[in-house]
């Protein structure tokens, strides 16, 4: 690895930052300023979803957001808490330490010090290709699936009801159904306010930070009750002052019981942010038409959730609402994303006081506003009505997402990538024939066979686009001894092997065996146009040795003329379909063709 290369890799931002001029930086700073806006009700938002004190959305919004934007590849993406991660966090650590308290806090501490150890080392690893095998059907899936938990783990909040710690969601459904009748009407109000302002203010005032407008119009309303009616008959919940906003050192519990038990969702953790990362970073690199490297990505967001561990932040990755407003408002660096972590502090330390009039039910009703936002109804819909096979793979996930999230997660990947090899085991194979008008084009160009373009009756010119590997072997196989089988006459096989990209040995060894049966009933199989990938593997198998050399052809008239002298005569006698240029004429065995009738190019087999 070269100097340059190196510096590039571990220093980054020594690649961007002599770019950095007045006019960048006034531009970067005003992206940072609104990014910082935007985040702060955000960050107390996720921090309740992942069940830690609202202060530690703060925190995760900016040591990892430095580290993230200094250390990774795009020019534009923000990280920090993401409701995404916050939903898994929850639902992974719920269950084994009461969220908020001490232990919990500790183990998200060391799950995300885990998660970054494994991104860091993916990145190392080069396997910034790896997030490529989760489809984006798994995505819309896994978020609408997280968008209901969200809903459901804040109906207790809007409803002022007391659902039992660590239910299902189904469990949280069925509790809320029986005794909704014991929900606290004001409670419900203040909800009822917020969502109604954050839905007007989002819809008529798409400016101005929608979350910020309902928290103030659920505060007011929850002030406006308690002056009124007093705080002990509304019983209505404030989150309460936060503490300091300078994240606080903090040391992530290595006990072997911790890290034993956070192996598996760190895993998850780690593979989910990395693909939200790199989606987020892909999408706005399309638009800015810069160059992303998926592996620097990797390391930049493990650095991030390593460093985020031992300045109390939780998990964090690529958050599209705040990366696409970096966009939109005119960033032209990553400093951006770097400066709206001081300038998120300086504003906390100036608001953080005012949390202690923050009703919880707002915060619930602005998380309800959240989820329903994350659900992307369009593409629900659309691959509901156009993808049969998608539509399982999105069912899969999202019912499973709302049974066990990480389980759910997996399953939907599992089933997307079955769907995929099972796509790929039955590549395409269609005949094709030359159209009557091609005669006598050198090109040879080739429609699919059919009443108007009938194929000839000795030999069978087939196409294959897709990869001939063990999986499709049998499919392929089939295919070819199809050819013979319907009519013995033809025994000849000419592969059209263009669009095969891949052949692995299972492959080789099949062409090799079709070859040998094809040249033992007095055929062959000649093979046209494969890459040069595809003819390396052939050669270094010794596959080319059964095929033949001189049946490795590169052009289809080239392997036309070659095969016709090889055709049987006495079957071209009384032909009169005349497919080829060559059969025009001339028998194979070079003798004039004997006058019959004109060719009927529309006969059937």
């Amino acid at each position: 690895m070269s100097a340059v290369a190196g510096a590039n890799r571990w220093l980054p931002f020594t690649a961007w930052w002599p770019t950095v001029t007045r006019e960048t930086l006034r531009a970067d700073a005003t992206a940072a300023l609104t990014g910082a806006l935007i985040v702060l009700p955000q960050a107390v938002a996720f921090a309740t979803i992942a069940g830690l004190p609202p202060q530690y959305g703060l925190y995760a919004a900016m040591v990892p957001t430095v580290v993230a934007a200094l250390w990774g590849s795009s020019w534009h993406l923000v990280s920090g808490p993401t409701t995404a991660i916050s939903v898994l966090v929850f639902a992974t650590l719920a269950p084994l330490a009461e969220p908020g308290s001490e232990r919990y806090i500790g183990m998200v501490l060391t799950l995300s010090l885990m998660a970054g150890l494994m991104q860091f080392a993916m990145g190392l690893a080069r396997l910034g290709a790896v997030v490529n095998f989760i489809s984006h059907t798994v995505i819309v899936g896994f978020t609408a699936g997280a968008a209901f938990l969200i809903a459901a783990s804040q109906i207790k909040n809007f409803f002022g009801l007391a659902v039992p710690r660590g239910s299902s969601f189904h469990e949280t459904l069925l509790y809320a159904a029986e005794h909704l009748g014991e929900a606290h009407l004001w409670v419900t109000l203040v909800g009822v306010v917020t969502v109604v302002a954050g839905v007007l203010a989002k819809r008529y005032l798409p400016r101005w930070p929608y979350m910020i407008f309902a928290m103030l119009a659920g505060s007011v309303a929850a002030a406006g009750l308690n002056l009124v009616l007093g705080a002990e008959k509304t019983g209505i919940e404030t989150v309460g002052a936060l503490p300091r906003a300078v994240p606080p050192l903090s040391m992530p519990d290595l006990s072997f019981s911790t890290v034993q038990a956070l192996l598996f969702p760190a895993a998850v953790v780690a593979l989910l942010g990395l693909t939200e990362a790199v989606a987020i970073a892909r999408s706005i690199a399309t638009r800015s038409r810069q160059r992303l490297d998926s592996d620097q990505e990797f390391i930049g967001q493990g650095l991030s959730n390593m460093a985020g561990a031992f300045f109390s932040a939780y998990p964090s990755s690529g958050s599209f609402n705040r990366s696409g407003i970096n966009y939109a408002s005119g960033a032209r660096t990553p400093l951006a994303a770097a400066l709206s972590a001081p300038i998120l502090l300086a504003i906390a330390v100036l608001a953080t006081p005012l949390a202690a009039y923050l009703p919880v039910a707002a915060m619930a009703g602005i998380l309800f506003i959240v989820a329903w936002g994350l659900i992307d109804w369009h593409q629900v819909a659309d691959i509901v009505r156009r993808h049969p096979r998608e539509r399982l793979v999105l069912l899969v996930t999202w019912i499973g997402v709302l049974v066990d999230l990480e389980k759910g997660l997996f399953a939907g990947i599992v089933v997307s990538l079955l769907l995929y090899l099972y796509r790929t085991s039955q590549p395409a194979v269609e005949e094709r024939a030359p159209p009557p008008a091609e005669l006598g084009n050198p090109r040879r160009k080739m429609v699919a066979a059919g009443p108007d373009a009938p194929p000839c009756p000795q030999l069978a010119m087939l196409r294959l686009r897709g990869s001939i590997y063990f999986g499709a072997v049998e499919h392929v196989r089939d295919q070819l001894r199809r050819v013979d089988a319907a009519d013995p006459r033809r025994k000849w096989v000419m592969l059209l092997a263009q669009g095969v990209n891949f052949v692995d040995l299972a492959g080789a060894e099949l062409l090799a065996e079709e070859a040998q049966r094809r040249r033992a009933i007095g055929g062959g199989l000649v093979i046209v146009g494969a890459q040069p990938a595809v003819e390396h593997l052939l050669r270094r198998s010794g596959a080319i040795e059964s095929i033949g050399p001189a049946r490795l052809v590169a052009h289809k008239g080239e392997a036309i003329r070659n095969t016709f002298p090889q055709l049987d005569p006495d079957v071209c006698r009384h032909c009169t379909r005349r497919v080829f240029e060559e059969c025009q004429t001339r028998l194979p065995n070079g003798e004039p063709r004997p006058d019959l009738p004109a060719p009927t190019r529309s006969e059937t087999p």
